[in-house]
């Protein structure tokens, strides 16, 4: 089989080749008719207007063509490639270079459908006065529903700020009737617009790819006004499949809702939730005995309004669900203000990641120290002006299996850096420190820390620098 390099130039120049061919066998054509009718040219000879000379010219022109492409020494004609070949091809271009492609010739029309191209898509929904993206063509749009709808398999949709395009994303959905759908993501690349419809739109749109896949895997479905009884028709058909679903910012699904998921899809693998969601109820039926381990739970806790109240997880739910599931992946994001950490960090909770988006202070970082034993990953975006340089320490004394932290806003004196680097020693994989948070002292300056830091942690390191831009 043989293996292509393909750029757009190139193909234009084959599609140039192509065009410049065909209007030469029609001149040669229209030459041959003349000819005849002055009598000059014989029916089945071999002059200019004879299908013997289209074949050679069609036959020397393709042969040109390749060559001058790809410097092949190819004797075969384009259009007699293999499916396989072709569907290869294919598979490397853009969706814009493969419709242009697909004018070309029949055969490369006929690949420009094959079921195998039309797996994966991901539709494209901008308008052009809120956003500077692309959008998927509306004609290509139909052509995919009535042509390919029973091929698809990877299903996104992309859409920006507008609930035109939220809108456009439904009426895609609701065409779906002969899916079978794996994987379906609702994406909003900027201000949530799915939030904006009439919730009983959005759910019969949803709805009907929930009926009419049956082997739904993965589903992400963050901000969207998706409800318990939506989710009970997911279960209804889909609960011996489903393996991921993200479902942050729904503000319309109870509790009730989630456990439903969890009582029936056991075959889930990954969650991602806000903390509203989060119960004792849930992670004792995430941690009976006939589920399957789950692999990573990602929790957002988000303050809608300062001053929020927040509930808390037991320690026995969490210690449960450990028992249950040793190795799960317990990813925090934490987007809250400094009095709602009030109800987090008492007790040992069996984090991995955690992602502080927002200030957070000494002593809740204090406690992280104290109650995180399994954190493997750590990113403080800000702090304020007092120095964390006993926080740290606590943290590499404490958290044995940590190997990534990112500091932003804050202050570390070079000392206490460089001991927090020696403590954990190679297993730091990811060191994001930016030079401003390092403070020198009487040991350590910014122009040799980084020769000691590099020694600890057996590689070159040096502390980022912001741009100047």
């Amino acid at each position: 089989m043989l293996c292509f390099s393909w750029t757009f130039a190139s193909f234009l120049t084959l599609r140039s080749d192509s065009l410049s061919t065909f209007s030469r066998m029609k001149r040669g054509q229209r030459g041959g008719e003349q000819q005849q009718e002055e009598g000059g040219g014989g029916g089945g000879g071999s002059g200019p207007g004879s299908p013997e000379s289209f074949k050679r010219l069609r036959r020397g022109s393709s042969e040109k063509a390749v060559q001058g492409s790809f410097g092949l020494d190819a004797t075969a004609e384009w259009g007699c490639l293999p499916q396989e070949i072709l569907l290869q091809i294919f598979q490397y271009l853009p969706l814009l270079d493969r419709a242009f492609a697909s004018q070309v010739c029949k055969g490369w029309n006929q690949a420009f459908h094959m079921p195998e191209l039309w797996r994966c898509f991901e539709f494209e929904l901008n308008q052009p006065a809120s956003s500077y993206l692309k959008a998927t063509h509306p004609d290509l749009i139909k052509q995919i529903i009535t042509r390919h709808s029973n091929h698809l398999q990877y299903v996104s949709f992309k859409v920006d700020s507008s609930t035109e395009s939220a809108e456009a994303a439904c009426d895609i959905l609701s065409q779906l009737v002969n899916c079978s759908l794996k994987t379906l993501g609702l994406i909003s690349t900027a201000r949530p617009s799915f939030m904006e419809l009439p919730k009983s739109h959005f759910i019969s749109a949803l709805t009907v790819v929930f009926v009419n896949s049956k082997s739904l895997s993965s589903l992400k479905i963050d901000d969207t006004p998706v409800d318990d009884p939506s989710l009970k028709v997911l279960v209804a058909n889909n609960s011996d499949t489903l393996k991921l679903l993200k479902m942050s910012s729904c503000p319309h699904v109870s509790p009730a809702g989630i456990l439903c998921v969890a009582d029936q899809c056991h075959g889930l693998r990954e969650l991602a939730l806000n903390y509203h969601l989060l119960s004792d109820d849930l992670l004792l039926a995430l941690s009976s005995e006939r589920h399957v381990h789950l692999e990573h739970l990602r929790i957002d806790v988000v303050s809608e309004n300062p001053g929020q109240q927040f509930h808390t997880i037991k320690k026995s739910s969490w210690e449960a669900m450990v028992r249950h599931s040793p190795k799960f992946n317990l990813v925090m994001y934490f987007f809250l203000y400094e009095d709602e950490f009030g109800p987090f960090f008492r007790d040992d909770v069996p984090v991995t990641h955690l992602y502080f988006g927002r200030s957070v202070s000494k002593e809740v970082l204090g406690r992280v120290g104290l109650t995180c034993a399994r954190l493997v990953e750590l990113v403080v975006c800000a702090n304020g002006l007092r120095p964390l340089d006993e926080e740290l320490i606590r943290i590499a004394e404490r958290c044995q299996h940590l190997s990534a932290i990112g500091l932003g806003e804050c202050e570390v004196s070079c000392s206490a850096f460089v001991e927090f680097v020696r403590m954990c020693g190679r297993r730091l994989s990811q060191l994001s420190i930016m030079e401003e948070v390092l403070v020198p002292d009487h040991k350590y300056g910014l122009d040799d820390i980084h020769w000691e830091v590099s020694k600890h942690l057996g590689r070159v390191w040096f502390p980022d620098m912001m741009p100047t831009w």
